[in-house]
C-alpha cells in the first residue's frame, strides 16, 4: 500500500509543481489556504488528524517580505507557529515533515556560500519568522527535511520573473538593484529535487521514514548573479523565444515587450520596508553528499523555464 501524503500549499510556487506528481509516490491529499487556514491552530490539528498522513509537506508560507514588516503577527503565525504545530501533530501520529525555508535566515554579510551550519541572523521580519518555523520543527524532535531555497520564481503567481515581463510591456527603462546577489531558483527544479529525494528514501527504506536523513539542507540553483543581471537574462530569454508559451502570454497580457533599457542601481537607491541580505548564495554541498542531487545553474534553469513549462505537469520529470 502506498503511503499517504498531505501537501499544504498546493497553489503556491512549489506546491503547484508538486501536486500533480506526488500521487505517483503515495495517496496525496493537497490543500490550499481556502481549505486550511494556517493562522488557526485548530484548523491545522484537525486537518492532520483527519488525513492522518505518513508525510506532511509544507509548501505554504507568508511570503510578502515587505508586508510582513507591518503584519508581523500574521507572518509569525503562518511562518513560525504553524510549522511547529505541524511538527507536533506529525510526531504524535508518527509522520515525517518536509518544510521549505529561505536564504533570508542569514544576514548576507559573508562573501562565500552559506553552509547549513552557519549562524542564522535574519535582517527582517520574514526571515525571523521563517527561522522560528525551522526552530519549532527541530525542537519537536520529528523526523524532518528542511530545504532552504532562495530567489524562487515560477511561471505563475507573483514573482520577479513575471514582474519583469509585465513591466517590460509598460516601460522603456527598468532600474534594478545590482548590489544584491544570489541564485534565482525555478520552483520546477525545487519540486524535481524534492521528488528525487523522496524516491531515494522510499527505495532505500520502503517508506517515507526521514529519520536517517533528518536535518536542514540548502536547495538552490548553482551559480550566482544579481537582480540586475537576472532581469537582463529574463529579457534576453524573452527576446529569443520562437514559440510563445501560454504562461508568457498571461504574464504580458498579450502585449509586446518594449526595447527596455535596464539600468543598475544600488539598494540605497531602491529603499524597501524590509532589509535584504546583500549576499544570498547558499552551498548545496549536503544535498549532493546525502542525496546525490546537483542543481542546475541558474541560467540553465531560466532557459528551461521559458521552454519547458509543461514538462513536470505532463509527467516528464526524471524522479522515477
Amino acid at each position: 500500500m502506498k503511503s499517504k501524503i498531505l501537501l499544504i500549499g498546493k497553489t503556491g510556487q512549489i506546491g503547484s509543481e508538486l501536486v500533480s506528481s506526488l500521487p505517483e509516490l503515495g495517496e496525496t491529499v493537497a490543500v490550499d489556504r481556502r481549505e486550511l487556514d494556517l493562522s488557526k491552530d485548530d484548523d491545522i490539528r484537525r486537518t492532520i488528524s483527519r488525513v492522518h498522513p505518513s508525510l506532511i509537506i509544507n509548501a505554504a508560507a507568508y511570503t510578502a517580505v515587505d508586508q510582513a514588516e507591518k503584519d508581523q503577527e500574521m507572518a509569525s503565525r503562518v511562518n513560525g507557529a504553524a510549522p511547529g504545530i505541524m511538527a507536533e501533530e506529525a510526531s504524535r501520529i508518527g509522520a515525517g515533515v518536509i518544510h521549505y525555508s529561505t536564504d533570508y535566515v542569514f544576514d548576507g554579510l559573508k562573501t562565500s556560500p552559506y553552509a547549513e551550519s552557519d549562524i542564522a541572523n535574519p535582517l527582517n521580519v520574514y526571515g525571523r519568522t521563517k527561522l522560528a518555523g525551522e526552530v519549532a520543527i527541530r525542537s519537536s524532535g520529528v523526523p524532518h527535511l528542511i530545504f532552504r531555497t532562495a530567489w524562487v520564481y515560477s511561471t505563475s503567481g507573483k514573482n520577479f520573473l513575471l514582474t519583469i515581463l509585465r513591466l517590460a510591456t509598460q516601460r522603456q527603462e527598468l532600474s534594478i538593484v545590482l548590489d544584491q546577489v544570489g541564485a534565482p531558483t525555478w520552483s520546477r527544479e525545487i519540486a524535481k529535487a524534492t521528488l528525487n529525494i523522496l524516491c531515494h528514501i522510499a527505495k532505500r527504506q520502503n517508506s517515507f521514514d526521514l529519520s536517517t536523513y533528518s536535518g536542514t539542507y540548502h536547495m538552490t540553483a548553482a551559480g550566482v548573479t544579481s537582480w540586475y543581471e537576472f532581469a537582463r537574462a529574463i529579457l534576453e530569454e524573452a527576446s529569443a523565444l520562437k514559440e510563445v508559451p501560454a504562461w508568457f502570454g498571461s504574464a504580458t497580457a498579450g502585449q509586446p515587450l518594449n526595447h527596455v533599457r535596464v539600468t543598475p542601481i544600488s539598494s540605497d537607491q531602491y529603499p524597501t520596508p524590509a532589509r535584504r541580505p546583500p549576499y544570498s548564495v547558499l552551498s548545496n554541498f549536503l544535498l549532493k553528499e546525502n542525496f546525490n542531487i546537483e542543481m542546475k545553474d541558474w541560467r540553465t534553469q531560466l532557459h528551461d523555464a521559458f521552454r519547458e513549462d509543461t514538462a513536470l505537469r505532463n509527467g516528464n520529470s526524471n524522479h522515477i
